[in-house]
């Protein structure tokens, strides 16, 4: 088979590779729908690359059909239709069973798609432990919306959770990319009363009121503290969400935070060795202002959650998708465009039937 790969520092390829082999709780899926990610953007072009092998096939958002099924596999049969989430965890581990099965080999290993094993952009991919980690795609849900299931509306949602947003507070949601548009959907699902979204790109802008942005910062405009806490009379946010930005945006989040709020990040941030805190901010370090980050849970029970989200009506994640491409190969230029961003982007999409 063929896949998109990483061949090496700032360089992407297609490589011929053997069809992968299901263990007896595994299953073998050919792709139905592809997107790719900032995180792929990272690894190929950033320092997590590093980490990885040459030829590493990448990607991690995937909607697929069921090829071949190991021998202890109960609940799919070759054709199913299936979500596939971006954490795909060895929920055996003592991590998980603490709560906590994305870091269940060692931090941030329950994305074993690209950083332990091939990812999801060939012709087949495996996934483990099928029975814990696919989804069926429930009726009346497209593939569009099926495929930002299982990354972007999970990653976005976490933050939204991590920050800890409550029945009618305020929250700040900086950087509205995919991600950001989901934790304001997240956050106004949880709640919020007012959420503050930072983000000039018109077509973000307008998704993200459709979300539930009630004012939009532009950075353009002035400094994106004093936007924030002029809004807010000087009182500052309940909630912060970090969804873009760089090793700075944290700090900008802690500035806008009243005292007992949350930052919830779900940023993945590089270059840098350290992440600045204004220590005046922080109330030197006894603000009660509290930081917390994290990869986003996988699984089968977060997809079925989310997945009724979906199918109910409650949101639509299927505005995401700006670009829509209709053959395998085109995943190549969809990851291009992911790399470029350009200003009418929110997320490109391969969606195969």
């Amino acid at each position: 088979m063929k896949g998109l790969a990483r061949i090496g520092k700032d360089k992407i390829g297609w490589v011929e590779k053997d069809r992968p082999v299901a263990g007896p709780r595994d299953a073998i899926l050919r792709p139905l729908a592809l997107a790719p990610c900032t995180s792929e953007v990272h690894m190929i072009w950033g320092d997590i690359g590093d980490y990885m092998p040459t030829d590493r096939v990448v990607g991690h958002e995937a909607v697929g059909i069921v090829d071949e099924v190991g021998s202890e596999v109960g609940d799919f049969k070759p054709g199913d239709r299936v979500i596939v989430p971006a954490i795909t965890p060895n929920y055996l581990r003592t991590p998980s069973q603490r709560g906590f099965a994305q870091h269940c080999d060692g931090m941030c290993s329950g994305m074993p798609f690209c950083m332990a094993k091939d990812g999801v952009f060939a012709e087949y991919f495996h996934v483990n432990d099928a029975d814990a980690q696919l989804t069926p795609i429930p009726d009346g849900v497209s593939l569009e919306q099926a495929l930002m299931i299982g990354d972007m509306m999970t990653t976005g949602f976490y933050g939204a959770e991590l920050a800890n947003v409550q029945l009618g507070s305020t929250v700040a949601v900086f950087g509205i990319g995919p991600v950001g548009l989901m934790a304001v959907a997240g956050a106004h699902l949880l709640g919020a009363a007012r959420i503050l979204a930072v983000g000039s790109r018109p077509n973000a802008v307008k998704v993200a009121r459709e979300y539930g942005a009630t004012e939009i910062i532009d950075y353009h405009n002035g400094d994106t503290v004093a936007q924030i806490m002029g809004l807010t009379d000087g009182k500052g946010v309940d909630a912060a969400i970090t969804a873009g930005g760089d090793v700075s945006t944290i700090g900008q989040a802690v500035e806008v935070l009243q005292p007992g709020g949350t930052v919830g990040n779900v940023n993945v941030m590089e270059h840098a060795e350290s992440i600045p805190i204004p220590l005046g901010a922080w109330g030197g370090g006894l603000g009660d202002k509290t930081i917390r980050g994290g990869l986003c849970p996988g699984g089968r029970a977060r997809m079925e959650r989310l997945a009724a989200l979906v199918r109910y009506g409650r949101i639509d994640p299927g505005k995401l998708v700006t670009h829509r491409f209709t053959n395998f190969e085109d995943i190549e230029e969809a990851l291009l465009l992911m790399h470029e961003k350009p200003k009418n982007l929110i997320k490109p999409a391969v969606i195969l039937e």
